[in-house]
């Protein structure tokens, strides 16, 4: 290695280092802020706590390292052009690309060491951070329920769409799935709103649900019948589910029985999870099709017609084959098994939507391993060249066009997310959208950098209002004349 490139290496790995302890406490001490309530008042000791954030603090690193690259790349090259060591450089026949050349071989260095850190040590960080954080919720049953998704708690999955309160014990549109013996939900409970009621000496957890819908499908012992789907449904002012939590007398915070998540999985475990979710989905999406054609009666009627070869006149309907009363049983018939069809699709639509979603979350995580390293890449030649342009390094102009930028960045990469979990974009897509954004802003800076050219050229943009004025002042010359 060569003086120069020691020397920027140097220069870069200092600051390098400052700025992602400085930026990795911040995050730090932001995700203390967000989960102090989880934390508190359950007589954890320091110890369980500090496993909690070190648990917690791989999963920082796939915001902190991009912004430490970018912030890092423009601060040095910033202090380089600000004391012309830049033009000492050129003066010397050292170009740009030719002083960024050990820094570039650091960065990719860097993008591997971060691919195989998301492949490997963030899966097993939030394998323990999510097994500990269910244990810990265990000593506060109403921290166990997530808002936005199904949570498991006892004989019961529960989701609810907001929690509020001082202790979050009031609920906001609860959806309740009962477990039986057997496997399978085949009761479904609906409630605007839901209270958690209990005390500290109770085995007991009372959940009190308000305005709601009770559903339950029935399962007849003749066979024959269940391919009919029969179901009850009641309407409830207020009803009361008892929660037994003598199991969460006794938690282990060692424990680690939890492992579904889309984030503590590795890639090839990705990949196969995915595989798995999308034929169980395409084979769920069959079987509705199928049970919806049966639902039709579609199948019996033509067995029907076909066994006594009976026709229809043309422009004429089944009804007016029948007697009033018949068409009238017929009628009525026909009218509660659409209203049971309408229920049972809108059931089914909501299951198939958590479906989607579920896929398109494992989609993301997948990409999302390798969107880390090649973002590593991208914000480098976007901070190094604009540092070069801007000429100013420190703490002060560097720190707010970095920010700027990563914030854009950050949004956008989170937009796009969101909006693919429920399949309005390509996962892939929304997974790389912001880095793909920010390629071609990295080339164009580090050319206008290379060819000693300033980040816009105002000459540009002036010009034509010099000549309209120009042109304006002579016509008034004319005038006056």
């Amino acid at each position: 290695m060569k003086i120069l490139d020691r020397y920027i290496l140097t220069s870069y790995l200092k600051t390098f280092f400052s700025v992602f302890i400085i930026l990795m406490f911040i995050f730090v001490l932001q995700t203390i802020w967000l989960y102090i309530g989880e934390l508190a008042g359950k007589d954890l000791d320091i110890g369980v706590i500090l496993k909690f954030l070190l648990y917690f603090s791989p999963k920082l690193v796939p915001l902190v390292l991009p912004l430490t690259i970018l912030l890092t790349s423009i601060m040095t090259f910033g202090s380089f052009a600000e004391n012309y060591e830049f033009a000492a450089m050129k003066s010397s026949g050292i170009s740009l690309q030719r002083a960024m050349r050990g820094l570039t071989v650091f960065i990719f260095f860097i993008s591997l060491v971060a691919f195989f850190f998301a492949n490997n040590v963030i899966p097993e960080a939030e394998f323990k951070s999510i097994n500990l954080r269910k244990n810990i919720a265990q000593l506060k049953p109403a921290m166990a329920i997530t808002e936005g998704v199904f949570n498991d708690l006892g004989d019961f999955n529960i989701k609810v769409e907001d929690k509020y309160g001082e202790n979050d014990h009031y609920l906001k549109n609860v959806i309740i799935h009962k477990k039986t013996p057997r496997g399978g939900n085949h009761t479904v409970i609906k409630a605007k709103e839901g209270e958690l009621v209990g005390s500290t000496d109770s085995d007991v957890l009372s959940l009190i649900l308000k305005e709601g819908n009770y559903y339950d499908e029935v399962q007849p012992g003749d066979f024959s019948k269940r391919q009919r789907k029969p179901f009850a449904k009641s309407y409830f002012d207020k009803y009361i589910i008892n929660i037994d939590l003598s199991d969460f007398n006794n938690v282990d915070l060692n424990e680690e029985s939890y492992n579904s998540a889309s984030g503590m999985l590795k890639i090839n475990e990705l990949r196969k999870s995915i595989d798995s979710f999308s034929v169980s989905y395409n084979n769920n999406m069959e079987k509705f099709r199928q049970d919806m054609y049966r639902r039709t009666a579609v199948p019996v009627m033509d067995r029907h017609f076909n066994a006594k070869d009976t026709t229809v006149q043309v422009g004429n309907s089944i009804i007016d084959m029948l007697t009033p009363y018949d068409a009238a049983q017929v009628a009525n018939l026909a009218l509660g098994s659409l209203n049971s069809i309408q229920a049972h699709l809108g059931m089914k639509k909501q299951e198939f939507k958590i479906g989607t979603k579920q896929i398109n979350k494992f989609e993301i995580a997948l990409h999302e391993k390798y969107v880390l390293a090649v973002a590593c890449i991208v914000l480098f030649f976007v901070g190094a060249p604009l540092g070069a342009i801007i000429r100013k390094g420190g703490m002060g102009l560097p720190i707010v066009v970095a920010v700027f930028l990563f914030l854009t960045y950050h949004f956008i990469g989170i937009f796009a997310k969101n909006s693919a979990e429920d399949g309005s974009i390509s996962p892939f897509i929304a997974t790389w959208l912001s880095t793909l954004i920010m390629l071609p802003l990295g080339i164009f800076l580090t050319y206008r950098a290379t060819t000693d050219q300033g980040l816009f050229v105002f000459d540009n943009f002036i010009a034509p209002f010099k000549k309209l004025f120009k042109k304006l002042g002579v016509i008034r010359k004319n005038k006056s004349e």
